[in-house]
């Protein structure tokens, strides 16, 4: 029987919840996000079970760290897992449109599905699903809330404009 656990952790854009089924992570929840499950399907509380997780949550709002290497499982339709793993290419700091995305996997008539499955990534920030935007570039709808995701889009660029700016980082 696989081992369902959860923990809580804080950060920059409120408190995050984080699911695992066997050591994968399977959500990364914020409070008041839509498409949120119930709390009482998220297993047992076992924080030490998320450390590495949480560490590089660290890292990366600390501005250290532009990509996750965690264990991943998402449980989603085969479209939804396509989406969500198209999502996982898209540079820190960069954005796409929903129409991009679809072009990206060769369906370049399924943006809307593309939106569809983008708002029911199941782990958020780490599966940076707020990297996408509408065609002429406005943010569109997030789970998390359009004021995170602006906080996360504006985030980003500030790492890499503050990199950019730091000449032993630009003289590599």
């Amino acid at each position: 029987m696989p081992h369902l656990a959860h923990t809580v952790t804080d950060s920059p854009v409120g408190l995050l919840t984080l699911v695992a089924v066997d050591g994968a992570l399977t959500g990364l929840y914020m409070d008041r996000q839509q498409y949120r499950p119930e709390t009482e399907t998220f297993g047992d509380r076992d924080h030490a079970a998320f450390a590495q997780a949480i560490e590089q949550l660290e890292e990366y709002f600390a501005g250290r760290l532009t990509e996750f290497d965690l264990p991943l499982a998402f449980v989603g339709t085969p479209f939804q897992r396509l989406v969500w793993e198209a999502l996982r290419q898209i540079p820190y700091g960069q954005t796409v449109s929903y129409g991009q995305l679809a072009d990206r996997l060769g369906r370049p008539k399924a943006a809307r599905a593309v939106g569809l499955a983008n708002g029911h990534n199941p782990i958020g920030i780490v599966v940076p699903c707020h990297r996408v935007v509408g065609a002429d570039g406005d943010l569109r709808g997030y789970g998390g809330g359009l004021e995170r995701k602006r906080h996360l889009l504006g985030f980003e660029q500030n790492v890499i404009s503050a990199a950019s700016d730091d000449p032993l980082v630009r003289g590599r």
